[in-house]
């Protein structure tokens, strides 16, 4: 069983910064990606950002150049660094983990950025 604890989410104004943290537990073999999905109410689930087993990380054009995935591999651990914060950012951000075919979620954090 794997288990994801996410924090560092929160209310901010437009144009400042929070930083998110997740960290994976339980029987943790090989890791293929770990990355951050958002929703907000009444959309589907995006994905902002993933950072590959080599270190190779994906950016979602809409946060580009404001948010920045990193980890921590001894930890298991994986940081979403969000600056610039706009109102359109508020939304439920949820954690992943894939374990080769196996993708397991974290409980959700809110971020919510107010204008």
């Amino acid at each position: 069983q794997v288990q994801l604890v996410e924090s560092g989410g929160g209310k901010v104004q437009a144009g400042g910064s929070l930083r998110l943290s997740c960290t994976a537990s339980g029987t943790i073999l090989s890791i293929t990606s770990m990355g951050w999905y958002r929703q907000a109410p009444g959309k589907q689930r995006d994905l902002v950002a993933r950072i590959l087993s080599s270190g190779s990380t994906g950016i979602a054009d809409s946060v580009k150049g404001r948010f920045t995935i990193s980890r921590d591999t001894a930890k298991n651990t994986i940081y979403l660094q969000m600056n610039s914060l706009k109102p359109e950012d508020t939304a439920f951000y949820y954690c992943y983990v894939a374990l080769g075919g196996d993708v397991y979620w974290g409980q959700g954090t809110q971020v919510t950025v107010s204008s």
